[in-house]
């Protein structure tokens, strides 16, 4: 389990796009809901999924990584892109009511009528670390508060910008 002091605040992140690594999709367990869960036992079987004691979870391979990831070294593809957990559209960021690694000043995000604290884990490849830019502070962080707050879906600025088609020329 990660220290509370590893994460980060996002505005001491100037930008952040996914380059499809793979870092989490080898090194993180996915959490998923029962929702979630009905979704993968209906398109993929109840074998790619896990139960622990009090949560559900995505399958790992022997290997460690996630039985829904694709690639290799250079080049990741999640097989669950269309539908992706929660916990998958969110990382490397999370979205908290309350700033609990720190740092509120620097975590804290209005939206609304509400003070959000949004921190990110430093050890995703994709971060950027400097002044947020325009375009990370008012579209990627706000896209990942809305997918938190379950007011939005379909990412734009929150996963790879490199499509199932491009990933078939490689």
């Amino acid at each position: 389990m990660k220290d509370k002091l590893d994460f980060v605040p996002w505005r001491y992140i100037a930008d952040w796009k996914c380059i499809r690594c793979g870092y989490c999709c080898r090194f993180y367990s996915v959490v998923i809901n029962f929702h979630e869960w009905l979704g993968i036992v209906k398109n993929y079987g109840v074998e790619n999924t896990a139960s622990g004691l009090d949560k559900l979870f995505i399958r790992r391979k022997s290997d460690g990584s996630c039985i829904f990831l694709q690639g290799g070294q250079c080049l990741n593809l999640c097989t669950l892109q269309r539908m992706k957990p929660r916990a998958c559209q969110l990382w490397p960021f999370k979205v908290l009511m309350k700033p609990e690694f720190g740092y509120p000043n620097e975590a804290v995000l209005p939206y609304g009528e509400s003070k959000l604290f949004v921190y990110a884990d430093p050890l995703c490849h994709g971060l950027r670390f400097g002044t947020p830019t325009l375009e990370f502070a008012n579209y990627t962080v706000r896209e990942f508060v809305e997918i938190a707050l379950g007011l939005r879906t379909h990412q734009l600025k929150t996963t790879s910008n490199i499509g199932l088609a491009d990933f078939t020329q490689f």
